[in-house]
């Protein structure tokens, strides 16, 4: 019926997903995105595994790295071929899972040159999108970008620096150094402008694409799957140990916070979420912010249209995307 496109496809989000995805939707082709496609990556391998508990589905793991636009070109190029050549069908569904944070250290940035969170979630992301257009089921097409609460000044309870854009957006990509003692803070604040600007830029897609004639039923979301207690992303040795600590003890008693805040919940369930309002016909026509699967507001500075011109704009220069790379009228 059509190809899924998946990023972080050997996530903690992306590999029940996948299970979902081969036990529900059978007849979908998957390109899972990693970054490591080695035999001795272990979550590749949990990767390979869930996919081989479905001997008839086709999948195809592929290497992506979403920090260095080169590469993304390449990929792009190459899934376009396919497509083209009817190796894969047109491309039903575009999920943009991967992500990169950065806390308990120093700035990290991509080969590129910019911060690593905002090269990987957000830059990487929709260079991709935008050179894939053209290979899209121009009827029912569906792209899917990740969200979180981390965008919205003052939800997230890991929050020290709120999320605000500077006013030379330049900032984003190239930030100054961290003061001592400001490295957590600062780390997740980069993380929650990375998905800002995520949400920003899916507005403007959304108009962009309504405004195409060719393209007007390719649809488009931002979803914040919720507070995952059992995400991986809470291992590497930069997260700081007092929140796996917390995170550990939140994960044991999430049968009953998830009483009292049901976004405090585990890979699974948002799993099964994110597929849903990927290709459930009940979300067809839906587009915009969802927290869950429930349609709701994101943040008051997400929403203001001239500043989601502005880095828009700016994206499309970071990306090097100009108009002979995307079928979108830019």
């Amino acid at each position: 019926m059509g190809t899924i496109l998946l990023t972080g496809a050997n996530g903690s989000l992306a590999i029940p997903a996948v299970q979902y995805l081969l036990s529900k939707h059978a007849d979908y082709t998957l390109v899972l995105a990693v970054r490591n496609t080695t035999e001795n990556d272990p979550n590749t391998s949990r990767l390979r595994t869930t996919i081989a508990h479905f001997p008839n589905a086709i999948t195809s793991i592929r290497k992506l790295d979403l920090g260095t636009l080169s590469a993304v070109q390449a990929f792009a190029n190459e899934v376009q071929e396919d497509v083209k050549q009817g190796r894969l069908p047109p491309i039903a569904a575009i999920i943009c899972n991967a992500f990169t944070w950065t806390l308990n250290s120093a700035i990290q940035y991509s080969s590129d040159g910019y911060e690593s969170s905002m090269a990987v979630n957000h830059i990487g992301h929709l260079s991709l999108v935008l050179r894939l257009l053209g290979s899209m089921d121009e009827e029912k097409g569906r792209i899917v970008f990740l969200s979180s609460e981390s965008h919205e000044p003052g939800k997230a309870g890991f929050e020290v620096y709120p999320p605000t854009l500077p006013a030379d957006l330049e900032l984003l990509v190239h930030p100054g150094a961290d003061k001592k003692g400001e490295e957590i803070g600062r780390g997740f604040m980069r993380y929650g402008l990375s998905k800002l600007l995520v949400v920003m830029c899916m507005y403007v897609l959304m108009r962009r694409l309504e405004n195409s004639e060719e393209l007007k039923g390719i649809s488009v979301i931002a979803l914040d799957p919720g507070g995952l207690l059992d995400s991986r992303a809470f291992s590497p040795a930069h997260v700081p140990g007092f929140w796996k600590i917390l995170l550990s003890i939140m994960n044991f008693l999430q049968p009953v916070l998830k009483l009292l805040k049901p976004t405090m919940r585990r890979t699974g369930d948002a799993a099964r979420d994110l597929v849903d309002l990927t290709l459930d016909p009940r979300y067809a026509d839906q587009e915009g912010h969802f927290v869950m699967a429930q349609k709701t507001d994101s943040s008051l500075a997400s929403r203001d249209e001239g500043m989601q011109e502005a880095v828009w704009s700016k994206t499309l220069e970071w990306c090097h995307i100009t108009q002979k790379d995307t079928v979108l009228p830019l």
